[in-house]
């Protein structure tokens, strides 16, 4: 599996169909959307799964009066039940042949985070793009049971390391995507159908995750060696001990080659609620795109640290911020609705 930072041939994302994910938001979602074409598809394409002729229609009207360059849009028709493409969406993996990269696409059987009811139509979103690019899909299983995993449930650095979480796929009770499968399974699985051969496993992620403790909400590569690792300055914060946790385990971690791994802090903004449950807002959940980084942004003191610290990681494209306050009410934001489909052009 390709590095995020990796060139580009598109981003996929779900248009916003489902009101229950934003209740009383989706005309404001929508042009957060549109927000977030217009940036992306100054650098490459964007591939856009809509329900029916309809919702293009509405996606079109928005995309355009935000400015996005509709030449650089694409859509597909095929159901959806949520937009949080990252997890169900078709993960690219790529095989050096000759001078070039081959794609293909892996099926995790995407099962609703083992918490929601509505997930048979994401479930068939990869054997769709499969289809529709002419790639091939594998199935992914382990011991003869279908695989699950959520692309926002990993993140990799593209030379063979993988970070993800205890918490989100080894917890025995707690939204169990696998039952019965150990650490060793995991791992076995992963490196089969990721090509990776080095498994971290950090502990919790943060507070008011629904996904039960994705990484991309707390730990992020952003290049081959060097890790943004969400750090909370509040003792009293419930997400402070966990967090604290997490960065003396990195400093144990090494890399695939052995060497340490280069950890960079990202503040916390302040605790966001809606009624009486806690948000998850996050700086990690940034979304590496060909032309610019797009960073959520929450009305927050803390919101310019955060872009100030990513540019300096990221000084060979612009790092761009989007509002979120609305969008981290569906219980993610850019990166959640994100997937990345790696450029096939000639490997270096």
């Amino acid at each position: 599996m390709p590095a995020e930072w990796e060139p580009h041939e598109a981003t996929w994302l779900g248009w916003p169909q489902n009101s229950t994910d934003w209740p009383g938001k989706m005309s404001t979602i929508a042009w957060v959307y549109g927000e977030m074409v217009r940036k992306i598809a100054t650098g490459e394409k964007v591939r856009i799964f809509v329900d029916s002729p309809a919702v293009e229609k509405r996606a079109r009207r928005v995309l355009e009066t935000a400015r996005a360059d509709l030449s650089q849009v694409e859509f597909f028709r095929h159901p959806t039940d949520r937009g949080w493409t990252r997890d169900s969406g078709p993960i690219f993996v790529g095989r050096t042949a000759g001078n070039r990269r081959r794609l293909a696409i892996v099926h995790f059987h995407f099962n609703g985070w083992a918490r929601y009811d509505n997930w048979r139509h994401d479930r068939r979103v990869p054997e769709h793009a499969s289809r529709a690019l002419e790639l091939p899909l594998f199935d992914a299983q382990i011991d003869g049971r279908k695989f699950v995993l959520e692309g926002g449930g990993i993140d990799v650095n593209g030379r063979g390391t993988l970070l993800t979480t205890e918490e989100c796929y080894l917890d025995p009770q707690t939204q169990v995507r696998n039952p019965g499968l150990d650490r060793a399974g995991y791992e076995r699985a992963l490196c089969d159908y990721l090509g990776v051969k080095n498994v971290l496993w950090l502990g919790h992620g943060i507070a008011g995750d629904d996904t039960h403790g994705h990484v991309d909400d707390l730990c992020r590569f952003v290049n081959p060696r060097t890790v943004a690792l969400i750090q909370c300055r509040d003792s009293q914060d419930e997400n402070y001990r966990a967090l604290a946790e997490n960065r003396e385990r990195l400093q144990d971690m090494r890399l695939e080659d052995g060497s340490r791994i280069e950890v960079v802090p990202l503040p916390t903004p302040a605790p966001l609620y809606w009624r009486n449950v806690r948000l998850p807002a996050s700086y990690a959940n940034f979304y590496i795109a060909n032309a610019a980084v797009l960073v959520p942004t929450f009305n927050d003191p803390a919101d310019r640290e955060a872009l100030g610290i990513l540019a300096e990681l990221f000084p060979d494209r612009p790092v761009v911020g989007i509002h979120a306050v609305d969008l981290v009410l569906g219980f993610g934001t850019l990166h959640c609705l994100t997937q990345q489909q790696p450029a096939g052009k000639p490997a270096a």
